[in-house]
């Protein structure tokens, strides 16, 4: 993750030199806001990644989703935000389920699999979102989905979370480093560790002080405080706290690496690939549901002229830039993260210096490859050392 790192902060000095506003606490927040889609979409598809399958549906399946929670909440039916959520997320599940199911049956590529099945969701989700409005727009109108980006945490609570995930954080990084010294297996030295403990604290201090600063209006006849942590934030770190505890930390976790790496030695091993071949594409489904909701947030409601098609391109691309490979077997939840807000630099920055959409898409493209470039090299010098 290194070099991509370095290159987002390259890419915000010069977004920033081309226009001041771009380190403003309000943009950077917008920032995050902006991201959480891809970050999201991202962990999706990392999912299936891990075992060198791809899901190309995943974009329509968010919007799936997202028109279910939309429609139960803000039209006819004026479902309760703890009854329409979950349905809409069980939903995006199942259908992840089932393009495994096919998958596994049929024993067919998953990218031809969830090709047909962009197409199929694609259709659906127009369906529901032009029979419940003939204008082919349904808006939020306030309530729980509206609140996911739109709402912010208190400044105390802000401090609470963040220094309790950053506190978390460190003693994990301490009890691992220690671990492997007490082993005798390769570890970074003390220093090391404690400094990056320090830099947990400081970059948590920091971003408690972005989000706590305030970012609304003060004019003669406007006078509008907005502080604190929009809630899409905490949504996205319990994902992937969840999601990394899961990768890392359970045997279903270690199995669907163990099948990445190699699957007929995972097999022969005695691991039920199928089983969690299919967990995968259920896990991808499900996180599918969550984006969703946080997409419709994003956009005020949901459209029957939502991009899905572009959405998982943005999903597979914040996975492959972050880090995680497309041939199976290496990647991590927080890959997601890093090529999330790697494309939400892109865009955010992109959009204040005011260039055209075109050199947005052109400039993800060069970025995506060259990423891909990285992993094909270190593909090579691993084959290079094992050999």
């Amino acid at each position: 993750m290194v070099p991509i790192i370095i290159g987002m902060v390259i890419l915000g000095g010069y977004f920033q030199l081309r226009s001041s506003a771009f380190l403003s606490a309000g943009n950077l927040t917008n920032l995050f806001i902006q991201s959480t889609p891809f970050i999201l979409l991202g962990m999706a598809e990392i999912w299936l990644l891990l075992l060198g399958d791809i899901d190309l549906s995943v974009g329509w399946v968010t919007a799936v989703g997202a028109a279910i929670g939309v429609i139960l909440m803000d039209t006819q039916f004026h479902w309760k935000w703890y009854l329409a959520l979950p349905v809409a997320v069980i939903a995006t599940t199942a259908i992840g389920a089932l393009q495994g199911l096919i998958t596994i049956v049929l024993k067919a590529p998953s990218f031809i699999v969830t090709l047909a099945g962009s197409l199929f969701w694609e259709g659906v989700a127009l369906y529901l979102i032009d029979d419940n409005n003939a204008g082919g727009t349904i808006p939020t109108q306030g309530g729980a989905i509206h609140d996911i980006v739109n709402s912010n945490l208190t400044p105390l609570v802000t401090w609470i979370f963040t220094l309790v995930v950053a506190g978390g954080m460190a003693v994990i990084v301490f009890n691992k480093d220690r671990a492997r010294r007490a082993s005798g297996l390769d570890s970074a030295p003390f220093f090391e560790t404690v400094i990056k403990m320090v830099l947990l604290l400081g970059m948590s201090i920091v971003l408690v002080l972005l989000f706590n600063t305030n970012r609304g209006y003060n004019t003669a006849f406007i006078h509008l405080k907005i502080v604190g942590m929009p809630y899409a934030v905490p949504i996205v770190i319990a994902v992937l706290a969840l999601y990394s505890f899961i990768l890392f930390k359970t045997k279903a976790g270690r199995y669907l690496y163990a099948i990445g790496g190699n699957v007929e030695a995972a097999r022969r091993a005695g691991v039920a690939v199928n089983r969690y071949r299919l967990l995968a594409f259920a896990m991808t489904g499900f996180t599918a549901g969550i984006a969703g909701l946080v997409y419709a947030s994003t956009l005020g409601g949901i459209s029957d002229g939502i991009q899905g098609g572009q959405l998982v391109l943005y999903g597979v691309a914040a996975a492959v830039i972050g880090g995680t490979s497309l041939y199976g077997g290496r990647g991590k939840m927080i890959h997601a993260l890093i090529g999330g807000l790697v494309i939400g630099v892109i865009f955010n920055g992109l959009a204040l210096i005011q260039t055209s959409a075109s050199v947005e898409f052109m400039a993800t493209g060069l970025v995506l490859l060259a990423a891909i470039a990285i992993d094909a090299v270190a593909r090579r010098g691993a084959s290079a050392v094992g050999r």
